[in-house]
């Protein structure tokens, strides 16, 4: 099969415990990314998500075989196409994006993200020299349920700081990051971005 334009438009994104439903049974660290990752850290659903992301570690990705067996799954490319696996395994590793589709109802249900990773180590896309073990990027709501840390989150949603999505994100969450988290951020921040408008309130809220 071919490479498709994804209709954005069939969308219809799981909520995070289907998807930890889903997920339950597999071995490999896993977590709800982007927007969905904030609204867990905060504790409640406090904005409207058009999707929702999980990170798992690209080297690893075929652990999933048996939970999306019922799926179907796309690679999605640097031009926004999507090609179907297994027609797209020889780019699993020079793309990160991997759309989630339920064929009963067409909707795209999840987008998961093949993140860079060395064994128990994860590796920041953004810059390979910032890592961290995955115990120290992935917390835990009370209900079980995986996600990133904000901070990281928050790096990430940094190269996008102008949609104002992730702009709302960054100042909800800003007043919950203690010390520790916003030295992390303003750190990370200064190395990937080092002009970003985000270090200065990280550094007028540490005042």
């Amino acid at each position: 099969m071919t490479a498709i334009e994804p209709d954005v438009s069939q969308w219809e994104p799981w909520r995070p415990e289907q998807v930890a439903e889903l997920l339950a049974g597999v071995e490999l660290p896993w977590y709800v990314a982007g927007g969905w990752a904030i609204d867990l850290f905060l504790g409640g659903d406090w904005r409207e998500h058009e999707d929702i992301e999980v990170a798992v570690p690209n080297s690893r990705f075929d652990e999933l075989a048996g939970v999306l067996a019922g799926f179907e799954v796309f690679v999605i490319t640097a031009h926004a196409e999507a090609t179907p696996l297994p027609a797209a395994r020889d780019r699993l590793m020079d793309t990160h994006q991997t759309w989630i589709r339920e064929p009963s109802s067409g909707k795209w249900r999840f987008d998961l993200l093949r993140e860079p990773s060395d064994g128990d180590t994860w590796i920041c896309r953004r810059d390979p020299a910032i890592r961290l073990p995955y115990e120290h990027v992935i917390e835990w709501t009370e209900d079980g349920i995986p996600y990133g840390r904000p901070e990281i989150v928050l790096l990430f949603k940094a190269r996008h700081a102008a949609e104002a999505k992730n702009q709302a994100d960054f100042e909800a969450a800003l007043p919950r990051l203690d010390v520790r988290r916003r030295e992390w951020l303003r750190s990370a921040l200064e190395r990937v971005y080092p002009r970003h408008a985000w270090i200065a309130q990280l550094e007028k809220a540490a005042a």
